[in-house]
């Protein structure tokens, strides 16, 4: 599902406050809040299992091994199947396009409750993948394309406020909501997640218009703006960024016990503390991009995860550290850890266009699953060798990335 529409089609005039078109300068629009929540669900769901796993796994009977597989497909279907959906052929307003997304996504997560084996439950798992796949590319297109120039980094951290709180609130409300009641209702929740991001869009998002005098685009007229070497070396740059932060992140369990001898309430407290600084840390990447530029915004907090994660690989021959600098260097790594996503995707609707600009956050998105694969496989290849050596492994990627910025200069 992709949606176009010329510049003069976009809907809302000058003088009506919070609609995309107007130049909002005083405060983010309200239509920005329904695409956060949009991504808010979907990143709900796509780690809501984690929680439940062991239920699930008991009741459909089958391994936990096997049973975390829905987890991995999730992730694939939406991996393989954003830029097939952004790159076919077809003119849907944005605002219908997500819509039709959410009601899919919603749907199939109410309808887990009637499965009664792992085959139904992997396929509900797979219709909710292929329609979450529609709305997080849409989400961030429309924020970064309706955005004033000067505030895009704002609009696209808002959106991406949606993740950050996902990982710290929904997951944990799901988890709990499944241990009260049963694992079932942990996936009615994410439905009425996706119901409430519907709703939302319904109200706040205004509808745009498809003229029917603007031919329907080919596939070659949807893959030609990202045919060039900046937008290449924009997502070599996300792959190596997203690479370096799952290489520590998959393992910080690990490391944080074996650095600071963490109970698991004090290893509690210190992710809070990670999740605290992650909100943080996307929100001020979005003021820092709309300030000094993306490409500068993206060293900056690059900069910022490397002097975090040497800080912490220094202070490992003095351990059991205290908790209170582990717990200080942690919210720093994670403000900069979750500042890179709303940079690099700025960058790259700076280099694709606007008119590019769903098949660009599609393909993006894509390069940030194959960064998680490479981080999470290499972080295990690393922790299998020495723990130590994690955090010195996410320098070193994130440092690839920091080094190929010559290459987005020079081709832009």
């Amino acid at each position: 599902m992709h949606s176009t529409s010329p510049s003069s089609e976009r809907p809302g005039q000058p003088g009506q406050p919070g609609r995309p078109g107007q130049p909002e300068r005083s405060r983010r629009p309200w239509w920005l809040v329904a695409l956060a929540l949009a991504a808010f669900a979907v990143q709900t769901d796509d780690y809501i299992v984690i929680g439940v796993l062991p239920d699930i796994s008991a009741d459909v009977r089958r391994s936990e091994t096997l049973t975390g597989q829905l987890v991995t497909v999730y992730s694939l279907v939406c991996a393989l199947a954003a830029p097939l959906w952004a790159l076919l052929p077809f003119r849907v307003p944005r605002r219908r396009a997500l819509c039709g997304a959410l009601t899919v996504f919603a749907a199939a997560n109410f309808a887990v409750p009637l499965t009664t084996s792992y085959a139904a439950l992997m396929a509900l798992r797979v219709v909710a993948a292929l329609s979450a796949a529609v709305v997080l590319p849409i989400a961030l297109a429309a924020a970064g394309s309706e955005a004033p120039p000067e505030r895009r980094g704002r609009y696209l951290a808002t959106v991406l406020t949606g993740l950050t709180g996902a990982v710290l609130i929904g997951v944990p409300a799901g988890t709990w909501i499944g241990a009260v009641f049963d694992w079932r209702a942990t996936f009615a929740f994410a439905g009425l997640l996706g119901a409430g991001a519907l709703l939302a869009t319904l109200t706040m998002l205004p509808a745009e218009s498809v003229s029917a005098g603007v031919p329907r685009p080919t596939p070659a007229d949807l893959v030609r703006p990202l045919l060039n070497g900046t937008v290449a070396a924009v997502l070599a740059v996300t792959v190596l960024a997203v690479a370096g932060n799952l290489a520590f992140q998959t393992y910080l369990a690990p490391f944080l016990a074996e650095a600071t001898g963490a109970t698991p309430r004090t290893l509690a407290a210190l992710l809070v503390c990670s999740g605290i600084g992650g909100l943080l840390g996307t929100q001020t990447s979005g003021r820092l991009i709309d300030r000094c530029a993306p490409l500068r915004a993206f060293v900056v907090v690059g900069t910022v995860f490397c002097a975090a994660m040497l800080a912490l690989a220094a202070l490992w021959p003095v351990r059991p550290v205290p908790t209170m600098p582990v717990a200080l260097l942690l919210a720093v790594w994670s403000a900069a850890a979750w500042a890179v996503p709303p940079a690099v995707q700025s960058l790259m609707l700076s280099r694709a266009g606007a008119e590019a600009a769903a098949q660009a956050m599609a393909v993006q998105g894509s390069s940030v699953y194959v960064g998680a694969a490479l981080g999470s496989a290499l972080g295990g290849a690393v922790v299998a060798v020495d723990l130590v050596l994690l955090p010195v492994a996410a320098v070193a990627l994130v440092s690839l990335g920091l080094l190929a910025t010559p290459l987005i200069k020079r081709s832009a």
